[in-house]
């Protein structure tokens, strides 16, 4: 699985004009699965999502994560991430996992993560989504199970 994180300041997902899931401060995270993904890789990669230290310490440092800060995630499913681009000048998608399976281990990874954040929102699965967020930094991390 391929998490795109990125700490914003605050972020939204609409679909046909309506905001869907909206976060303050927080996590971004657009995600997608690949074919040959299993599921102890759901639970790793939200793991790694809640438990990456992303946030600034006193310090300054990003020894914070989204478990310490209790801020918001916002999870987009974006199949896209898998694309091969090694070719030509169309994406080749044959490495994505298929609708059901990437649909399910989605909302697998949304059910780990509301168990343990307050506010977790959602972008939806298979739907033409426009995202919007202010990045906060910029940070912005590949995560890859």
């Amino acid at each position: 699985m391929i998490g795109l994180l990125q700490r914003v300041s605050c972020a939204e997902v609409g679909v046909g004009g309506d905001v869907i899931g909206r976060i303050g401060r927080g996590l971004l995270v657009l995600v997608a699965v690949h074919r040959d993904d299993s599921e102890p890789d759901i639970s790793r990669l939200a793991d790694r999502i809640l438990g990456y230290r992303v946030f600034p310490d006193p310090a300054g440092r990003m020894n914070r994560s989204l478990r310490d800060e209790a801020g918001g995630l916002l999870l987009v499913p974006q199949f896209t991430l898998v694309a091969d681009t090694n070719k030509g000048t169309r994406a080749s998608f044959t490495k994505a996992a298929s609708p059901q399976k990437a649909a399910a281990y989605f909302d697998e990874l949304v059910a780990i993560c509301r168990r343990e954040l307050a506010i977790v929102e959602t972008g939806s699965f298979g739907a033409n989504m426009q995202v919007s967020l202010i990045n906060d930094g910029p940070v912005t991390f590949w995560l890859e199970t």
